[in-house]
């Protein structure tokens, strides 16, 4: 009887361990995924995000660069009004025209990051710059960058070493466009028509048990303009931003 109530406490003991084992694992392992979260992954997602930046506005200025700049006449942009001496009276923004060229720029940058995060490279118009930059093996799995998890410690020599952590993004947003203008002095009597795009996007970096939406804003100037005479007292529409373009999230 001794001996099998002997067996009976080992085996309530042995289980008690096993649960206190278990239990202390858990906790363990609680307070390091939190650690890593509140400690390690905010270093790793600003590095994260101006990789996805960087991306970004890769596909942002390929996509302006072939619907505006490439099909674009400067002097199309601007509807200038002279008086009965041929002087500058107002110069008026063509807004209907950009904003044609805008709307076909902003959706070629929704479209490709989609196709991007889906790993779908043969829809991708911008493939060949892309991949000067980024691996196509990593792209076709939604991955824009891997990032060595010895960059945590900060220092150069660890930077290669450890785990490879990918980076994804995904479109959670709109893409908002717009254009503005900006007029100064140029010279004597003459004035600099500077005229911009806006591009404002926002992104999800994804990592792993981590992520967190970053916004891009970018600006690029497609034409400049001089305008040559008596610099006019009014200039239209040319200081005020032009109504956006906001293209739903498919």
């Amino acid at each position: 009887m001794n001996r099998i109530h002997l067996k009976k406490q080992f085996k309530i003991k042995k289980i008690n361990l096993i649960a206190i084992f278990i239990l202390i694992f858990l906790i363990c392992t609680y307070f390091l995924f939190n650690y890593i979260k509140d400690r390690i992954m905010p270093s790793l997602f600003n590095y994260a995000s101006l990789e996805a930046k960087k991306f970004s506005s890769i596909i942002i200025n390929d996509a302006i660069d072939k619907y505006i700049t490439d099909k674009m006449k400067i002097d199309n942009l601007f509807i200038v009004t002279n008086d009965d001496k041929g002087e500058i009276k107002s110069v008026d923004f063509n807004t209907g025209l950009i904003n044609k060229y805008l709307t076909n720029a902003t959706k070629s940058i929704q479209k490709n990051l989609k196709y991007i995060e889906k790993g779908d490279l043969q829809k991708v118009e911008y493939k060949a710059n892309l991949l000067e930059t980024y691996d196509e093996k990593a792209l076709k799995n939604g991955v824009i960058y891997y990032l060595n998890s010895g960059f945590i410690f900060n220092n150069p020599i660890f930077a290669n070493f450890g785990s490879q952590i990918p980076i994804k993004i995904s479109l959670t947003g709109d893409v908002i466009s717009n254009i503005s203008t900006e007029l100064t002095n140029y010279g004597i009597n003459n004035a600099l028509i500077k005229v911009y795009v806006n591009i404002k996007i926002t992104e999800q970096v994804i990592l792993p048990y981590y992520d967190k939406p970053v916004e891009l804003e970018t600006k690029v100037p497609i034409a400049l303009k001089i305008v040559n005479g008596v610099v006019p007292n009014y200039y239209g529409n040319l200081n005020a931003t032009s109504p956006s373009l906001t293209l739903p999230n498919e």
